[in-house]
């Protein structure tokens, strides 16, 4: 599956506290960064960017899954960062 990438959005419904419905959305873009492969992280906020616009929404998450043999133990290299796209939506970076 050379240069996967794969949008997700998760939708859950709730309750306002007037009782009203609703539904809570967050959308996801998810990349793996390869063996030979430049890092994926400009390409993925470009690529949720326009998810995010396409959704009406101003913020997501990047997951970043790093299977390089010089990434070190998953421990060691998964965190969250914030980041932005190129038009300025607030991204929560996950690197893993």
């Amino acid at each position: 599956m050379a240069g996967a990438a794969r949008d997700l959005l998760v939708r859950w419904p709730y309750r306002g506290e007037d009782g009203s419905r609703a539904v809570q959305r967050a959308a996801l873009e998810l990349k793996v960064w390869r063996e030979g492969e430049k890092d994926p992280t400009p390409k993925g906020l470009e690529q949720l960017d326009g998810y995010l616009a396409r959704l009406g929404l101003d913020e997501g998450v990047l997951v970043l899954f790093d299977r390089r043999a010089a990434a070190g133990d998953v421990e060691a290299r998964t965190r969250l960062d914030e980041a932005r796209t190129p038009v300025g939506r607030r991204i929560t970076l996950l690197r893993a």
